[in-house]
């Protein structure tokens, strides 16, 4: 019995990091969201992107201690995104049910969130680089590889596939399927609309990465292929922009506000 108390507080405990992976994602896609609005009126002071979102933290005092526990709790959410997907796999050949499509969207975000990992601690150990020379320098090898730039165009294609994925559960909140419990109106309704509004921005940010991924597959340029930063550039630059641009920060920062939610009422 004492075991099996042991065994539930610590998974509780990590549940309570893993969440706060939520949190410090809410942290940086908010900071995003201030650099593209920025960007989008003319007056940048860095990459609206995770590389300038995470310089921007290390810049403030305390901000190594910050770095290091966004660290933990991002390693702490991938795993536990990593054993869910492992739970699921199990069950699933148990039961003999069809559960692949959760499974992959586990894996899915078990990557996602070791890779912030991976890539916050580049920062807090006092290193880090721009994600725009990282995702150029990516790009370039693939295209040296046998067959690179078809791998770079389906690199893009799957960038818009993950865009519209976005903008399809924004428009019609099936991000609601991630939450419970949420607190009564007004503060429910007003979770609900940072979750559109932060789903939309971010699908249209992704859509343009792909976008720029594609091209530098079609043009056999590496340097097209910029990331979000270079995307964030991409909407600046056409008719209505800045505005365009705008929009998109705003949905940055409403996806920011949407993860503070998650953090309380997300399901993990």
């Amino acid at each position: 019995m004492a075991t099996t108390a042991g065994t539930a507080r610590t998974e509780r405990t990590w549940e309570r990091v893993a969440r706060l992976g939520y949190a410090v994602s809410g942290l940086l896609h908010v900071l995003i969201g201030l650099l593209g609005l920025q960007l989008a009126f003319g007056a940048s002071g860095g990459s609206a992107d995770q590389s300038g979102a995470l310089s921007q933290v290390a810049e403030q005092p305390f901000g190594a201690a910050v770095l290091w526990f966004a660290v933990v709790a991002f390693v702490a959410l991938g795993v536990w995104q990593a054993a869910k997907a492992a739970h699921v796999g199990s069950a699933a050949r148990r039961s003999g049910s069809g559960t692949g499509a959760d499974r992959a969207k586990a894996v899915g975000r078990a990557v996602v969130y070791l890779a912030l990992a991976a890539t916050t601690f580049s920062f807090a150990s006092g290193g880090g680089s721009s994600s725009s020379d990282q995702t150029s320098d990516l790009t370039s090898r693939l295209m040296e590889a046998p067959g690179g730039r078809l791998l770079v165009g389906a690199l893009g294609l799957a960038v818009i596939g993950v865009g519209a994925y976005h903008l399809v559960k924004g428009w019609r909140k099936k991000f609601l399927e991630d939450l419970h419990g949420l607190p009564p109106a007004p503060a429910d309704r007003g979770a609900v609309w940072c979750g559109v509004i932060g789903y939309v921005g971010k699908g249209i940010a992704l859509l343009a990465v792909g976008g720029l991924f594609v091209a530098a597959a079609a043009q056999g340029k590496a340097s097209q292929a910029q990331g979000l930063d270079g995307a964030m550039h991409s909407l600046r630059d056409l008719p209505a922009g800045p505005w365009i641009l705008a929009f998109t920060a705003l949905g940055f920062i409403a996806y920011g506000v949407y993860s503070f939610v998650r953090t309380r009422y997300g399901r993990l």
